[in-house]
């Protein structure tokens, strides 16, 4: 393979993801062009004062103002927990640039060397993997987006229009602003701002969970290389070199797994608190809607829908991405058994010995150091939200005798 079919490998497999966090200002790069750092960083910039000054702090605002309506609350609240995230994966992602170039620069490394076709094979596998995820997660997402601002669009422009009735004008978010937003061209530029900041916002939400999936599935990728090197390399006349070779390579994956895992267990925890929390909002209002026949119009629902399936998806890809690292580090440790090491002289088994221990604790991704991300972890979080429906579902029916 020469070497501009492994560059186009390397763009196919992470230029999604690179153009993602590039509009952002997040793809971790080193880059000697002093006007490509100052732009990266503008956009950064430009990114999280979107989210905090048109979306968060007057979201907040709105919050202190409506506070003892309980739905109002609940209304405000599954606006703004999202955005609070997704101002900390800002923060992560520009605290931890250094440790993630490293990520990234192994990616590129991992691409470009030479490597045989059962390798190659395996790496565009996962590399497909991404990017459909990556590609579901921006579609369900920007449906969600649209949603939310086409309800308020079509009853400004269209329902008003046609009626001639006096109708007061609101914003996609329950947000409150130190002017008043009513008059024209008030509204309209605010209007403006508050799409700006929507899908700013949903695009770093996307792409930073992309990408956690991008470096985790990647280092599922090399390991499954090396378990397939594992299995043959007991036949290979040059055993103590190949053996090197297989134990620097799986230190550097442990390594890799341990960045990631400093990089973003503070995330996760966010995230399975945010899960629970903003999906017990999610039913605690539809429940609500049910009980009082409340007729939810096409928009309210498509949010609720959208919204809802994007935040399962990628709750779900954390926990699925971390389920699979797991079995890949079982199948190396099962790997150093099943080769042929009867075959081989006595001092050259022991040298097996380091990958058996290396590999004797597994490998995985944590939230907050405390729970592993794995699946059984997910239908945990899972069960606590349905038992979340059945009290408020339990507290509606009295309210309603």
């Amino acid at each position: 393979m020469n070497s501009s079919s492994k560059y186009n490998d390397l763009e196919w497999a992470i230029g999604l993801h690179r153009c993602m966090l590039k509009i952002v200002g997040l793809w971790p790069q080193q880059s000697r062009d002093q006007y490509e750092k100052f732009f990266s960083k503008f956009r950064m910039l430009f990114n999280a004062t979107a989210v905090v000054f048109i979306l968060i702090i007057p979201a907040l605002a709105q919050l202190i103002n409506v506070w003892g309506d309980m739905i109002q609350i609940i209304d405000n609240l599954q606006i703004t927990l999202p955005f609070l995230v997704t101002i900390l994966k800002v923060f992560i992602m520009w605290y931890k640039k250094k440790d993630l170039l490293v990520l990234t620069n192994k990616i590129m490394k991992d691409w470009t060397r030479v490597k045989m076709d059962e390798e190659r094979n395996v790496m565009v596998k996962k590399a497909k993997i991404t990017r459909l995820i990556l590609k579901v997660g921006i579609f369900v997402t920007a449906l969600a987006l649209l949603s939310k601002l086409s309800s308020e669009f079509f009853k400004e422009y269209i329902w008003r229009v046609n009626n001639l009735t006096n109708y007061e004008r609101s914003l996609p978010l329950p947000t409150y602003y130190w002017y008043d937003v009513t008059s024209s061209p008030k509204y309209e530029l605010t209007y403006l701002a508050q799409a700006i900041g929507l899908f700013t916002g949903g695009i770093t939400y996307i792409a930073v969970d992309n990408f956690l999936g991008l470096l985790i599935l990647h280092v599922c990728g090399q390991m499954e290389n090396l378990h397939l090197r594992l299995l043959h390399f007991g036949k290979d006349p040059d055993f103590k070199a190949v053996l090197k070779y297989n134990v620097k390579d799986h230190i550097r994956l442990i390594r890799s797994v341990e960045i990631i895992d400093d990089s973003f267990n503070l995330l996760l925890l966010a995230m399975i608190g945010f899960f629970c929390i903003l999906f017990s909002l999610f039913g605690f209002l539809a429940l609500t809607s049910f009980n009082q026949d409340t007729q939810l119009s096409i928009a309210q629902m498509s949010w609720y829908f959208f919204a809802g399936g994007s935040l399962l998806m990628h709750t779900c890809l954390y926990c699925a991405v971390g389920e699979h690292l797991v079995n890949k580090c079982e199948e190396i440790h099962s790997a150093t058994y099943e080769c042929v090491w009867y075959t081989l002289e006595p001092k050259t088994t022991r040298n097996l010995a380091v990958i058996m221990v290396c590999t004797k604790k597994p490998l995985n991704i944590t939230a907050g150091k405390i729970f592993p991300m794995t699946m059984s972890t997910f239908c945990s979080v899972s069960y606590v939200k349905h038992i979340n429906y059945r009290i408020i579902f339990f507290i509606l029916l009295i309210e309603s005798c």
